[in-house]
């Protein structure tokens, strides 16, 4: 597993504690590193900081809305490659419309099939390797 910036390293950006630490060991256990963040500005922060090689980005943040935080990402030179992985409940076309829009890679719906999640993550950082 190569260590620090890049590589598999994820960046978990989720404000409900208990469904971060559930995917934060279901990562670790699948052999990535983790960041997390449970809102917006400490995404962001932590995005450009350091540099992970993918961000699994949760649409309802306390602070600001999910998709604000991908536009954010997608306008700074640091990050603006970076892969967004958007977690929603809400599974409407538009939402997802929404989410491409503001530069989201891709949409995964919740509740989570952890393998389909496990494959989308590895499709991502397997392609940036």
């Amino acid at each position: 597993m190569s260590e620090g910036r890049g590589g598999r390293t994820v960046l978990l950006v989720e404000d409900n504690e208990a469904i971060r630490n559930a995917f934060t060991i279901l990562l670790e256990e699948s052999g990535y590193r983790t960041l997390s963040a449970a809102s917006g500005r400490a995404a962001i922060d932590t995005a450009e900081r350091e540099l992970p090689g993918l961000v699994i980005l949760d649409l309802g943040l306390p602070d600001m809305n999910g998709l604000d935080v991908a536009r954010h990402l997608r306008g700074n030179a640091a990050t603006r490659e970076m892969p967004i992985l958007a977690l929603t409940g809400r599974a409407l076309e538009v939402d997802q419309e929404a989410c491409m829009a503001a530069g989201c890679t891709g949409y995964l719906t919740k509740p989570i099939d952890t393998e389909q999640l496990l494959g989308v993550i590895e499709s991502y950082l397997g392609a940036r390797e």
